[in-house]
């Protein structure tokens, strides 16, 4: 095995847009996609595993089993001009640099398959400085797909983006599919609220959805993350050497 696809549902979805949600810095990608999740009541229809995933299970406080996974979640668009969405939320990313192409490659065959052809994927920036209020970035697969993120007053990042974020973006233009990476600035000493909530109004305005934000305040039902993907926001007590080599 390489990564294991399991689909649950295949759900009819038009021109959806892909935004993904795996931990990084801060977490606030997984944080920002777990709370859409749960205001849009989205489904879970996909699960993806990979050999290239930790070999660890956690157990949680009901002493229930947990795995490294990815999973994809749907949402129709109810009303005129809301966008389907599909939203990619899991506790890891892959080990390895091999591991992150295969991954990135299979979630764009499943994103082909449902016809997204706009993906977008989070993440957070330390920007070395404290900030107050956080400041949006981006990079893009294309002029047209980089005006959106300008509208925003969104900068450009002149850096290297690691892990699926940026792979992703990279690997869709490949495909002739549109990509746009968002990171919001972040201190990435403990799980960012602020730096999220950034994320999630600007996903308000490029998808024409209405986010309420004013539940994102407890965030111990939105974190599912294994070391060493919480980047230091969790595990103080890990070893360096635990993190991949590729991660900055």
């Amino acid at each position: 095995m390489v990564c294991k696809i399991k689909i649950y549902e295949k759900p009819d979805l038009n021109n959806p847009v892909l935004i993904e949600g795996l931990p990084g810095i801060g977490l606030v990608a997984n944080i920002a996609v777990a709370y859409l999740i749960k205001k849009l009541n989205a489904k879970i229809f996909c699960e993806i595993k990979s050999s290239y995933f930790q070999d660890v299970a956690v157990t949680d406080a009901n002493g229930s089993l947990k795995f490294p996974y990815n999973q994809l979640y749907y949402y129709k668009g109810s009303e005129m001009g809301k966008r389907d969405l599909i939203l990619l939320y899991g506790n890891t990313q892959a080990l390895t640099s091999r591991g992150q192409y295969e991954l990135c490659g299979r979630i764009l065959d499943i994103a082909e398959e449902f016809s997204c052809r706009f993906i977008i994927t989070l993440g957070g920036y330390r920007p070395g400085r404290p900030t107050i209020k956080p400041k949006l970035y981006f990079a893009a697969s294309d002029n047209e797909t980089a005006r959106i993120a300008r509208d925003l007053g969104a900068e450009v990042l002149p850096i290297q983006i690691f892990g699926v974020a940026g792979l992703l973006v990279g690997m869709c233009r490949l495909r002739g599919i549109r990509g746009l990476c968002l990171l919001s600035e972040t201190h990435g000493e403990y799980p960012d609220k602020e730096a999220a909530s950034e994320l999630l109004k600007a996903l308000s305005k490029i998808l024409n959805i209405e986010i309420d934000l004013s539940d994102l305040v407890d965030l111990r039902n939105l974190i599912s993350v294994l070391s060493p993907f919480d980047f230091g926001a969790l595990f103080k007590g890990r070893e360096k050497k635990d993190r991949p080599t590729w991660l900055v």
